[in-house]
């Protein structure tokens, strides 16, 4: 979907504005107006260093109805101290004194470099320019504003009706390194103007999100500053949702397309990232362990190594799969496939399997892995992407 498709949500506006909070002449403030009656809900990093604006975001969320999204590049403001969390709440307070709101009203997130503190004055000098530029069809910008290493901004609509109602859902994310959320450098932020009451609402980002956002790794690191929100402005003319039936399943089906689709974008745009990786584990005892064993996989450098490599060495893939974190596993039953090539039955080499034929697999942009752990009924996808020589000299030039 292009910019011009990217649907604006009735109750939302956006600006995006070049602050210069760390480096001049790119977007790097954001702000969004929710209108009256909007409701927000969201879930964080699980990292114990999270970051000023997780800390007051998270407690503001339970305490206040918010009215205004804040959002700054370049500094992540995690690792500051007392004087991190003072200037999270001086900036809280310059955008309300702005916008004539109370400081609870408004929910600050922040992304960039961990340990150094970002400069008031920046905020003091955008935040009335974002105020006059609220546009609701701002989708683009507002991206654009959120990017850190990122190399295209990323957004996704959809518009289907309930009871002969149009509803639309727009989202943004951004994140490229630091990836492996546990609710990355993640931000997530997907509105509807559909009504949807603030229980179900607090229910369904976080069953979203698991099912998004939670299935992505780059480089098995999570991030201090992860924020994943779901916002209903409440302004589509229906009855209020307070379940999930047939009636709003269409809706939640929405949701879940907008959120996996911004999910993946993050590992399509890994920091250096030449390949998409799908892995699927089926056949186990439990979820968690269909989760335990395709995470390993994903996180493993040898297999993304070997991916960026278009190399197929399918041991790699064993030896990530036989140190897995779960209970017990029996590698004699054990079969592996990329894509639709079999690559090992029953614990070994497949018979008919050629290395040709696994080559000709790995050299392509988009690449499934499927394991079969023949061990019950439960299975897990997550999404990840190879690692490049590009991602360690992006990483080793982070601060410079």
């Amino acid at each position: 979907m292009t910019q011009t498709e990217w649907l604006p949500v009735p109750g939302i506006r956006l600006a995006a504005v070049e602050a210069g909070i760390k480096k001049a002449n790119r977007k790097d403030l954001v702000v969004l107006e929710l209108a009256e009656g909007a409701r927000v809900s969201g879930v964080f990093t699980l990292n114990r260093f999270c970051a000023a604006p997780v800390q007051v975001a998270r407690e503001r969320l339970h305490a206040a109805t918010p009215k205004y999204l804040m959002i700054n590049t370049g500094y992540a403001n995690a690792g500051t101290g007392k004087k991190g969390m003072e200037n999270c709440l001086a900036s809280c307070r310059l955008l309300a004194q702005a916008a004539g709101c109370s400081e609870e009203e408004i929910l600050p997130y922040s992304t960039g470099v961990i340990g150094e503190q970002f400069p008031l004055e920046a905020f003091a000098k955008g935040l009335p320019q974002a105020l006059n530029e609220l546009d609701e069809h701002h989708w683009g910008r507002a991206s654009e504003g959120i990017m850190t290493t990122d190399t295209y901004p990323k957004v996704a609509s959809r518009r289907v009706e309930i009871g002969g109602v149009p509803v639309t859902v727009t989202g943004m994310s951004k994140g490229s390194g630091m990836i492996k959320p546990n609710m990355a450098t993640m931000l997530g932020y997907i509105a509807t103007d559909a009504p949807i009451a603030k229980p179900l609402l607090d229910q369904w980002v976080k069953a979203l999100a698991d099912k998004s956002f939670n299935r992505v790794t780059v480089d098995g690191d999570t991030s201090t500053n992860d924020a994943c929100m779901l916002i209903s402005t409440a302004k589509a003319q229906m009855p209020e949702i307070t379940a999930l039936d047939d009636h709003s399943k269409v809706l939640y089906e929405a949701l879940g397309e907008v959120f996996v689709e911004l999910a993946q974008a993050l590992v399509r745009d890994g920091e250096g990232a030449t390949k998409f990786v799908e892995i699927t584990v089926t056949g186990a005892a439990s979820e968690q362990d269909a989760r335990a064993v395709a995470e390993t996989i994903a996180h493993s450098p040898l297999v993304k190594t070997a991916l960026f490599a278009s190399d197929p060495n399918w041991g790699r893939i064993l030896a990530a799969i036989g140190r897995a974190p779960i209970a017990s596993l029996n590698v004699d039953k054990v079969n592996v496939w990329l894509d639709d090539l079999l690559l090992v039955e029953q614990g070994g080499v497949a018979d008919s399997y050629q290395e040709a034929e696994g080559a000709a697999v790995m050299a392509k942009s988009d690449i499934a892995i499927r394991a079969d752990l023949a061990a019950g009924d439960a299975e897990c996808t997550v999404w990840t992407c190879d690692f490049s020589y590009d991602y360690v000299k992006i990483n080793a030039e982070y601060r410079t």
